[in-house]
């Protein structure tokens, strides 16, 4: 391998704890947050930025230099974004290239060992590297612990793959029998669409769990306890989100009014004044996220149903994605919609136009809507975006769900009714009234005495006597 050196180091102080996340954007977000609420606690946090994704390197300097965080950039096999039609083998490469990066700067980049690294549960080969050095290592879920736990069944082989047609799936503390529909895509017959490294990406993250410090999860006790009880019986578990920007959640770190880093570029400026010109509450909020690529036929259907409903809407649709619109669209509903290739989702969820969310339910955008009190129409496309949809139509009862067909498919009459679910009625007001709880929940879990602050105050105090 060739073995690029670690560049643009910007280390001030010797750090108590580094903390490496995984190259994606939906990884990187709520780790840097996490990274921040720590600092902000008093620890010395050195955050290591992939090579890949470092151009970005100065950008995220220049947007967190207030809450004291240095960055160091470790090498993942690549200087820029990488060609990933070969998934195996940007992934043996990743593993091996961060493994050597990792070592090299335990080993001497930083002349002070750190007492403990904190890094993304895809990348679960870290810990022994950490290990090697007398180190503690924790990972940092990105996702639900209902996703988590179906996640750790699948690689104990308690669950059997794929689950298929009308299997119905029990596990412990989840509430109710799991139907094909409602489980992660990587476990049912959709799975084998995946190649095996990506399948194989999502349940090694528990390869060795056990011998972590403790594990990280972004999400907050009051959503899923009796999942993370029983995941407490592996290892401890420290719930420590929602994981977005303090101004939207307990205002207790100044300046933290955004993630610092997009890789796309919001049309901040457009959605802000469109949003303003519209009444309380009268605008539905639709984005598919950053990788979803529904087909041709499924974005006509969308833009039929937006274009009946009797609401306006902001609808994100990527400049990859544009060429999917039916002809003409933009301009025939120019007066009620505004379609733009990326928005400041936070600011917009925030927003008083906004009354619904039409969402891919990816775990960063639910975790999102739920902080703002956002209800949502769970309208799912891969992954852990079914169990998330699930939840939040049965579990939490803060929106509805799309139903599709057996191909994923929605017609615009459904897609039309879910949004009026949402928007009208009795269901409308119960939906809404569930979300502004959980808005409240999200919010005073942060505060002084709340469960997640609580966790990151004794994880803070208790590195600081090691």
């Amino acid at each position: 391998m060739e073995n690029k050196p670690n560049h643009k180091i910007s280390i001030t102080k010797q750090p108590n704890l580094l903390v490496l996340p995984y190259p994606l954007q939906g990884h990187i977000n709520p780790i840097l947050q996490f990274a921040k609420r720590l600092s902000s606690a008093g620890l010395n946090v050195t955050v290591l930025v992939p090579s890949s994704i470092s151009n970005n390197q100065q950008s995220f300097q220049n947007r967190h230099h207030s809450f004291n965080l240095d960055f160091l950039t470790i090498y993942d096999g690549y200087e820029q974004k990488p060609d990933k039609s070969d998934l195996d083998a940007y992934l043996r490469r990743l593993k091996k290239s961060i493994c050597q990066s990792l070592h090299d700067i335990l080993d001497r980049k930083l002349g002070h060992k750190p007492k403990m690294v904190i890094y993304d549960s895809l990348m679960p080969w870290v810990l022994d590297v950490v290990k090697d050095f007398g180190l503690n290592g924790a990972p940092f879920l990105t996702q639900s612990c209902v996703v988590n736990w179906v996640y750790y069944h699948v690689k104990d082989e308690k669950l059997r793959i794929p689950v298929m047609g009308n299997d119905l799936v029990s596990l412990p503390a989840i509430k109710s029998l799991l139907k094909v529909e409602d489980l992660p895509s990587f476990v049912t017959s959709h799975g084998q669409l995946y190649p095996v490294a990506v399948r194989n990406l999502v349940f090694d993250q528990f390869l060795n769990v056990e011998e972590a410090s403790c594990l990280f999860v972004n999400t907050l006790d009051d959503l899923e306890i009796e999942v993370i009880n029983w995941m407490e019986s592996i290892c401890p578990v420290k719930t420590i989100g929602p994981c977005i920007p303090s101004k939207y959640l307990d205002n207790l770190i100044p300046d933290d009014t955004d993630y610092g880093l997009s890789l796309f570029e919001p049309e901040t400026n457009v959605c802000t004044q469109w949003l303003d010109a519209r009444d309380n509450g009268s605008v539905v909020y639709l984005s598919m996220g950053s990788m979803a690529s529904p087909e041709p036929e499924q974005i006509e259907e969308i833009a039929r149903a937006l274009e009946k409903c009797n609401y306006f809407f902001l609808w994100v649709v990527r400049a990859t994605e544009e060429n999917k619109l039916p002809p003409n669209f933009r301009e025939q509903t120019s007066e009620k919609g505004l379609i733009v290739n990326w928005c400041p989702q936070l600011e917009v969820l925030a927003h008083r136009a906004i009354s619904c969310f039409v969402t891919h339910c990816g775990w960063n955008s639910t975790l999102e809507a739920i902080s703002l009190g956002v209800p949502m129409v769970g309208f799912p496309q891969w992954s852990d975006q079914f169990t998330n949809a699930k939840c939040i139509k049965d579990f939490w009862r803060v929106g509805d769900r799309v139903k599709t067909n057996e191909d994923g498919f929605a017609t615009r009459d459904e897609i039309e009714l879910c949004i009026s679910h949402v928007m009208e009625g009795e269901f409308g007001k119960e939906i809404r009234d569930n979300a502004n709880k959980l808005k409240q929940l999200a919010k005073s879990t942060m505060l002084e005495g709340g469960t997640s602050a609580r966790n990151v105050e004794e994880f803070v105090t208790k590195l600081q006597c090691l």
